[in-house]
Parts: structure tokens; C-alpha cells; sequence
């Protein structure tokens, strides 16, 4: 049986719960050991303390001092609520759930522990009982307005659209006296039964409804945008022409606005007169429109584009617009277009007359203005992929620095440049003085940090960036940069420690990345009540749709592809990943005694340096404790050591692999490498499930020939047999992908091989080489020199071709000067 507390211990249970609440953790222990010194069997003390002591990291000891308060308690609310509370914060929500369900049994009218169930059950999106607990908590309290919107909102998300509408229409109903104009929640709740309707398919209903409540709306913009589609939509045409000049007249610059004009005057994409007559008209009304004469270069051709175009170029050039070219460089997908481009600002660079500047009176400064705009749009334009040139891209940008050598735009273009060139090194001190020239700028500050990683300079990135960081974060800039969330940066930083395969500072680059999604995943319960308080129903619906495809976010999915890589490498080849062998030091480039001194020598070098850490550390410890403020969190393993120690790298990679699959199954070099992870722990039906997204993403890719060969290998080489289910689908689904004349696997990569010969094809034919027969390094090596005098053969193919090398211990020294002959200013092949 529980045991009952005197007044004074119930005065102090109180202040314990006080004490949580406020953070102050010291005090509510001492409180909670003094009531359990006397009742030491008091089950709602010990779920408290144990809740505080979870607060402050000790979850073990919490965990099992909870299960203890159950024991001596089972049926209290306030064990169980707090064993819910516990298992939320291991994310183990099932058991959570399971924990909150018998609080409310106990205490069918808890409103904490109602409010906490309900937000659980959002955050797994259990729709069906989150309508439920929000029904519940609106029986208790009818009085709020936040538990009517709630329960709408909770049936809306459930797909239950008539009931949400219902819900709203109800509470409007009971209110006696309407709300007042200055009532922004009850705006915000008119908009979502707007938008609740407009989803259902009521396009009509949803207009009136507007139409109605359109006066007591602040947000005029989005009700004449709302119209305007809902109009559209209704094939209104007339009206709806009337309302997207309503919108153009407040702003002649979104493209939404004159595609919905577009459509509601009937007009096809493929009516390029019609759509001429309408932009004309545009600019009758709005002349200074840029959009209104960048648009009609989409659709037109010929000789209309020409005039259209030369017309364009010389306004922007004239004005000295910097973003000329980012403007149109979406056209280059056409090369007509492209060509017409380059030929007339090619035109503009030979004749600098009057008629160049559109007429206006041309002094000596106005003409080098002009000219100036020319040169740095051609420097761009033969720097762009679609129409490269790099020598006369940085001939370009030179002539234009010349003329102003103090402008950020051409320095940072020159970098550009000097990157797809293959000289980070340079890049990266040109970006560097690029932002000297302009240290208040964090765009600038941002790419000369960058540029600075891509060169693999950590600590001049991090000094770069210390310029919009706070000095006294605990862990320096990169300890402020994590709490930023700055995943760009981390990004880099993991792949720059990557390249120089420093796989434990990688790993806690991607970790720490993982984390930081993870906690935007988790930052949802901060909202789940907010946004109700708050009223903000319509960013609250959109916030949870966002939510469900986080992690179809590109930083994620680059993110977990290089952890996965650094995985696979850990797994293929452990000691170098760990450092007891320097990089590069293996295959036919040394001998045993050699490969056991290389690993003694970096053994003794890793452990000096261990040594010296520790003493330091123990100085700054020593020098701190004379000091009354509290220490700074300090990352217990900052080389990611602990990283590196694991027994399974594949089992790790899997952290990262499979919620980007799920997520990301459209992302080929996804699939690649989550192939790469299967066929290593012999899962061979879902190496075929990569292998097929492969085929269907990219069915040409050389990577699905050489991964198609390799599984069959992998399946003809089997030490074992597979289960009957197991070779069952394999021959239904993985034997129709092979040739049906069924030769051996080396003439089916020769033949490969004979009728491709590009940088892809070379190097995935040589994967199955390697696969095949391990004595064919030497005719590789030999393929992959020739494949860098193929005109075809692209700087980041070279790249490749050099890290395969590499990765398989072979000799790199012809690769590496036929490679710097291609490209000389290189800095992969100085």
C-alpha cells in the first residue's frame, strides 16, 4: 500500500514539483531525498525524483528508480505520467503511449497528462486517437476556443473535412457577441475553414465564404490571391482576368500572378502571339516591369527572340545589373537560345556605339560601364556548364577586374572559375579576397568559408566564420556553428575530413547533422501547443506537412550518402580508416615489414598525441577550479574515436541508409550506395530492390552494370544456399535483367566494355575486372590513363578515376601526371 505523507512532507512533495518546473534540479533532489528518508516507499516522490534525475542526464538511474515508484505504487497517475514522460524522451513512443493511456485511466480528467497523450499521438501521427484525446479534452473545457480549433484540426489532418468545417461552424454558432476586428485568431480560424473548404473541393462554397469574411480579414493580399484562384478554378475567366490585374497592379513581379492572368484568358503555352500580346499589354500598364520582358524570352523563337533578347541584354548591361546573367542562364537549356545570347553580347564587346546604349548619351564613363557589364557577363557565360570555356571565362573576368579591381562580384566569379578549373588552392584565396573587400557581408563571409573547406583548410574556415559567431560559446566557433544548426557547414567540413579519409572527424560531422534533423523532428512538441495559443492554425498545418518530408531534404540525403560511404570504407578497409596504416600505404607499393612499421610509427604518433591532449585538458581543469562559474559542456570524444571503434560498420551505416531510402527513393547515388552497404552483409533481395531503383532511375548508368554483374558473381559464389523464398524471388525478379544467352560474366563486361568507352563505363567495367580476377590491375591502370586523353572525359570523372585508384592501392603516378597534363592548373594533380 502507498504510504500517506504528513503535511509537512506534502508541503515539501509540492515543492519538489515546484522545483522541477523551475530547473532547479539541486534543490527538488534534496527535497524529494528528505521526504523519502521517511517514506521510502513513497511511489509519487521516487517518479519525481527519478524524472529529475533524467533531466539532468542520468537516465539509467531515472529508468529504474520509475519502475521502482510503479512498484511500490501501480496505482498512481503520477508514476505512470511520469514513466510516459521518461520513455518520451528516449523516443521509445510506443511505450509512452502505452504509459499515458494508464495515467488516464486512473485520472480520466488529468488535464496534463490529457494535453501530453494528445500531443504524443500528433507527433507519431495517430490522427484517429489524436481526435479522440482533443474530443475528450473539449467535453472537459468547452469555454476555450484553443480546444474547438484543436479538434478541428485533429479531423482535418485525419481526412475528416466535413466534420473539421462542422467543428468551426459550431463554435462561431455559440459565440454571442462577434469577435472584434483587432481579433487575430479569430482571422486566422475564418482563413483555415476557408482553406478546410477549399480542400474538400467546395470551390464555389469556398468563394462565398471569402467573399463573406473578406472585411474582417487584415491579410488583403492573400484573400485577393485566394479569389483570384478560386475564380480560376471555377473557370470564371472574365472575373479571374479582373483579380490577377488586381494582384499585378500591387506587384508587376511575381511570375504566379501572369501565368494566372495566362490561364484565365485561355491562352496555350504554345500560342506564342497571344502571349506576346499579353506581356505588351503588361507593359503598357507596367513599363518598368522586369518580369514582363524576361518572360516572353521562355516561349519565343526566331527572330522574335532575337529582338527580344537584344532588346533585354541591353537594358540589364546598360544598367549594370549584376544578376544579368543568372536572370537568363535558364534559357541555355535550348542552345539555340544560347547561341543567339552569346552572339549578341559577343556583338556588344566589338561595338560600342551610341545604339549600344539604348540610345542615351554615351559618355567615357557610361561606355566603360557598359563595357565593363559585358565583359563579366561573358566571364560567366563560358563559366556556366552548358556553354564552358574556361580560358576565355577567365579572360573575361580579368579584363573586368582590371577595370574595377575592387568589386566583390568579379573576385568571387574569378574564383568560380578558378574552381571548375580544378585549383581549389587559388579559388580559395581569391574567394578570401574577395570578402576582405567586404567583411560585413556573411553571404561573402559564408563562400570564403566554404571555398576554404573544399580546400581542406579547417582552421582558416573556422577563423573566416568566427567573424559571425559568438567568442565565449562553449566549444569555440564550431561548437556555436552546431548550435546555429549551420548543417552547410558541417556538410562541408564532413566531406572535406572525408576526402582526406580522417573517418572519425567525418562521422561526427554526419552524426552531429543526424542529430540536428533529428531534433527538427522533435521541436514539433514545442508546437503542437503553441500554435494553438497562438492561433497560427494555417502555419501549424503547413509546419506538420513540411515535417512528414524532412528528410527528403538534400542536406540530409548528402549528408547520410557521405556517412555511408565513410562506413563502407571503415568496413572495407578498417586499419587505414583507423589510422594504423597512413593512407595510400598498401597493395604492390610495399611489403609486410613495411606495412608493420607504417603502423607501429602511426601507433606511437597516435598515442604522443593522446598523451598531450589529456595533459591539456587536465591544465584547463586544474586552471578552472578555482573558479566558482559552472564548466562548459565539453565533447567527451571530439575526433570521433568512439565513431571508429564500432564492430559493425555496415549495422552503423544502416542509421543513415534506411530513412534516406525511404525517403529519398528517387535519388540514384542513394541507391548506389545502399547496394554497396546490402552486398556486403549478403542481403541479396535488397541489394536487387537498390539495384532495381537503379534501373528505373538511370537504366544507362554504368554503375547498374557493374552492381548487375557483381550480384550475380556475389549469387554464383554463394558458400552457402539461400532459403527456397530467398532464390525464388531472386529468379522471378533478378534473372530477367541478365541476358537470356547467358555467356559468363567476363565477356559480359568485355562486351560492355567494347561498346562503351567512356570515364563511367571504364571505371565501373574495372569494378567487375577487380570482382572477376584480381590480377587485372595492371590492364586498369593502363584503361584508366587512356581514359584521360578522351576529349570526353570531364575534370570530376578524372577526380573519380584518381580516388578508385586509391581506394584499391594501386599505383597512381601515371594516372596522375597524364591527368595534370589535361589539366595543369589542377591542384588534385599538381
Amino acid at each position: 500500500m502507498p504510504q500517506q505523507l504528513a503535511s509537512k512532507e506534502r508541503a515539501l512533495f509540492t515543492q519538489v514539483v515546484k522545483n522541477y518546473e523551475g530547473k532547479q534540479y539541486k534543490k527538488g533532489l534534496k527535497a524529494a531525498d528528505t521526504i523519502l528518508k521517511k517514506n521510502p516507499d513513497h511511489g509519487d516522490t521516487q517518479a519525481m525524483k527519478a524524472l529529475i534525475l533524467n533531466s539532468q542526464g542520468e537516465k539509467d538511474e531515472a529508468f529504474t528508480l520509475a519502475k521502482q515508484a510503479l512498484k511500490c505504487d501501480m496505482k498512481s497517475h503520477v508514476c505512470w505520467h511520469v514513466y510516459g514522460l521518461l520513455y518520451k524522451d528516449a523516443k521509445n513512443f510506443e511505450e509512452s503511449l502505452k504509459a499515458y493511456k494508464f495515467a488516464l485511466k486512473i485520472e480520466p480528467d488529468h488535464i496534463q497528462i490529457q494535453r501530453d497523450l494528445a500531443h504524443l499521438q500528433m507527433q507519431i501521427r495517430d490522427y484517429t486517437g489524436y481526435t479522440q484525446s482533443r474530443r475528450a479534452m473539449l467535453q472537459a473545457r468547452p469555454g476555450f476556443r484553443l480546444n474547438w480549433t484543436a479538434l478541428a484540426v485533429a479531423q482535418h489532418l485525419g481526412g475528416e473535412l466535413e466534420d473539421a468545417e462542422r467543428t468551426l461552424t459550431i463554435y462561431e454558432e455559440s459565440l454571442k457577441t462577434p469577435p472584434p476586428r483587432t481579433d487575430t485568431d479569430h482571422q486566422q480560424a475564418i482563413l483555415y475553414k476557408n482553406m478546410i473548404i477549399a480542400e474538400a473541393g467546395e470551390i464555389g462554397r469556398a468563394l462565398e465564404h471569402l467573399n463573406a469574411v473578406a472585411k474582417k480579414v487584415y491579410d488583403k493580399q492573400l484573400v485577393m490571391e485566394l479569389r483570384a484562384e478560386y475564380l480560376l478554378r471555377l473557370d470564371s475567366k472574365s472575373e479571374a482576368e479582373k483579380a490577377y490585374w488586381a494582384l499585378l497592379h500591387r506587384n508587376q513581379e511575381n511570375r504566379a500572378y501572369y501565368k494566372g492572368l495566362q490561364s484565365a484568358r485561355g491562352i496555350s503555352d504554345s500560342d506564342a502571339k497571344a502571349l506576346q500580346a499579353m506581356y505588351d499589354d503588361c507593359l503598357t500598364n507596367y513599363p518598368k516591369s522586369d518580369a514582363a520582358r524576361r518572360i516572353p524570352l521562355d516561349f519565343l523563337i526566331g527572330e522574335d527572340f532575337r529582338k527580344a533578347a537584344d532588346d533585354y541584354l541591353k537594358r540589364m548591361l546598360g544598367r549594370r545589373v549584376p544578376s544579368t546573367f543568372n536572370n537568363i542562364k535558364a534559357l541555355y537549356s535550348e542552345h539555340s537560345k544560347q547561341e543567339v545570347i552569346q552572339e549578341l553580347v559577343e556583338g556588344y564587346r566589338k561595338d560600342q556605339s551610341s545604339e549600344a546604349t539604348n540610345g542615351t548619351a554615351t559618355s567615357d564613363s557610361s561606355k566603360d560601364d557598359f563595357e565593363t557589364s559585358i565583359l563579366f557577363f561573358l566571364a560567366q557565360h563560358y563559366n556556366y556548364h552548358r556553354s564552358r570555356d574556361l580560358s576565355k571565362a577567365l579572360e573575361f573576368i580579368e579584363q573586368a577586374i582590371k577595370k574595377n579591381p575592387k568589386s566583390v562580384d568579379y573576385q568571387m566569379t574569378k574564383a568560380r572559375i578558378l574552381k571548375h578549373e580544378g585549383n581549389v588552392q587559388k579559388a580559395s584565396e581569391t574567394m578570401e579576397y574577395a570578402r576582405s573587400l567586404d567583411t560585413r557581408d556573411r553571404y561573402i563571409n559564408t563562400k570564403a568559408s566554404k571555398y576554404q573547406l573544399r580546400n581542406d583548410e579547417h582552421e582558416n574556415a573556422l577563423k573566416t566564420m568566427s567573424s559571425f559567431t559568438r567568442q565565449d560559446a562553449a566549444g569555440g566557433t564550431l561548437g556555436d556553428l552546431m548550435d546555429m544548426q549551420s548543417v552547410w557547414f558541417l556538410t562541408e567540413d564532413g566531406e572535406s575530413y572525408l576526402r582526406q579519409t580522417k573517418l572519425g572527424l567525418a562521422l561526427k560531422r554526419f552524426h552531429w547533422i543526424y542529430n540536428i534533423f533529428d531534433l527538427w523532428q522533435e521541436d514539433q512538441f514545442d508546437f503542437h501547443g503553441f500554435s494553438f495559443r497562438k492561433g497560427q492554425i494555417r502555419a501549424y498545418v503547413d509546419m506538420i506537412r513540411w515535417e512528414d518530408h524532412l528528410h527528403d531534404h538534400p542536406f540530409y540525403t548528402r549528408a547520410s550518402i557521405a556517412a555511408t560511404k565513410a562506413y563502407l570504407f571503415l568496413h572495407d578497409k578498417p586499419d587505414v580508416a583507423r589510422g594504423n596504416l597512413p593512407n595510400g600505404v598498401g597493395g604492390d607499393q610495399t611489403d609486410a615489414k613495411e606495412k608493420k612499421k607504417a603502423a607501429r610509427k602511426a601507433r606511437i604518433a597516435q598515442e604522443k598525441k593522446e598523451q598531450l591532449e589529456a595533459e591539456k585538458k587536465d591544465a584547463k581543469k586544474t586552471a578552472g577550479s578555482s573558479t566558482e562559474t559552472e564548466p562548459k559542456k565539453e565533447d567527451k570524444d571530439p575526433e570521433g574515436k568512439q565513431l571508429l571503434d564500432t564492430e559493425d560498420p555496415l549495422k552503423e551505416a544502416l542509421k543513415f541508409l534506411l530513412p534516406m531510402l525511404e525517403s529519398s527513393p528517387k535519388s540514384l547515388e542513394a541507391q548506389q550506395v545502399g547496394f554497396e552497404v546490402f552486398i556486403r552483409r549478403r542481403k541479396y533481395l535488397l541489394a536487387l530492390r537498390c539495384l532495381l531503383a537503379v534501373k528505373f532511375i538511370a537504366p544507362d548508368s554504368p554503375t547498374y552494370h557493374s552492381q548487375l554483374l557483381r550480384l550475380q558473381h556475389a549469387l554464383q559464389t554463394l558458400s552457402s544456399p539461400l532459403p527456397p523464398k530467398v532464390s525464388e524471388i531472386l529468379d522471378s525478379e533478378f534473372k530477367p535483367l541478365l541476358p537470356q544467352t547467358k555467356p559468363d560474366l567476363k565477356s559480359l563486361n568485355d562486351d560492355y566494355l567494347a561498346k562503351n568507352g567512356s570515364a563511367g563505363a571504364v571505371f565501373a567495367g574495372a569494378e567487375v575486372r577487380r570482382t572477376l580476377d584480381s590480377s587485372s590491375d595492371e590492364k586498369i591502370k593502363e584503361d584508366f590513363v587512356k581514359v584521360i586523353d578522351q576529349d570526353s572525359t570531364t575534370l570530376e570523372e578524372a577526380q573519380q578515376g584518381l580516388d578508385l585508384l586509391r581506394y584499391w592501392d594501386l599505383p597512381t603516378g601515371d594516372y596522375i601526371a597524364a591527368a595534370h597534363k589535361r589539366w595543369p592548373s589542377a591542384t588534385l594533380f599538381a
